[in-house]
């Protein structure tokens, strides 16, 4: 009964969402004005499903992914998982929507402190969170490892490679590290905002190709964001327009 009632919506629904920055003109005379970024937006994803959004720069998909992860303040209601997000989540909340959606940008380099090791940042979400174990506790620094491992493995990265630092990474290799962070916690949700656009083709079609198998092998339901519309027609399998902060279909 409770699967058939989980499987009856979808992982995210993103009902009239809009969004505005306050922005101030130049000059000892610059007044505040209000700028529209998002104009009611509606768009689901399903569980397993791979969704794809295209547009132009400029046109609010990075404004909609951040509003999706909780970074910024939105009018609307945004529901994941069934649970819909609170515009000023308590540390509760934010932990818990740590588990159900996660994000991977388009400069994983950034993302990456590049004084530590490959293996103590994957192990930060984990340590952060206090993920149980399955005896009830929380994670020991085994368990860790071993999640460690195992999702090292899912991005197809050897385990020696968390003995690395990012510096000695190439861009592909630490897009995947980016990847791997991101599944730590197990999230139902990746939003992936132009995952491959800093990187070459070839190493781009590999990363879209781990997108792939991640989805079947996972389940992972992912937003797939980009302004290439040959990428979001050959990895997605429902793509949606946005332009001027309105999508259409």
């Amino acid at each position: 009964m409770l699967e058939s009632f989980m499987s009856s919506y979808p992982l995210l629904n993103v009902s009239n969402v809009s969004c505005s920055y306050s922005t101030r003109s130049w000059g000892v005379l610059g007044k505040n004005e209000v700028k529209n970024v998002l104009h009611n937006v509606n768009l689901e994803i399903g569980r397993g499903e791979i969704f794809g959004l295209v547009g132009e720069s400029g046109c609010g998909k990075s404004t909609l992914a951040k509003c999706i992860l909780g970074l910024i303040e939105y009018e609307g209601e945004i529901t994941i998982n069934g649970r819909k997000r609170a515009l000023r989540p308590s540390y509760a909340e934010r932990r818990q929507g740590a588990f159900e959606v996660q994000a991977v940008f388009q400069d994983s380099g950034s993302s990456l402190n590049p004084v530590k090791s490959i293996g103590w940042i994957l192990e930060e979400p984990l340590r952060a969170h206090g993920v149980p174990s399955v005896s009830g506790k929380r994670s020991n620094s085994a368990e860790r490892q071993a999640r460690l491992e195992e999702v090292l493995g899912l991005v197809g990265l050897e385990a020696s490679y968390k003995e690395r630092k990012p510096g000695e990474l190439s861009a592909g290799q630490k897009q995947r590290v980016a990847i791997a962070s991101a599944l730590m916690l197990s999230p139902g949700l990746i939003v992936a905002d132009e995952p491959v656009s800093a990187l070459d083709v070839s190493v781009g079609a590999q990363i879209l190709n781990l997108f792939r198998d991640l989805n079947r092998q996972l389940g992972l339901s992912l937003l797939f964001i980009s302004h290439n519309l040959e990428l979001v027609y050959y990895l997605c399998d429902r793509v949606a327009v946005m332009d001027k902060g309105k999508i259409t279909y």
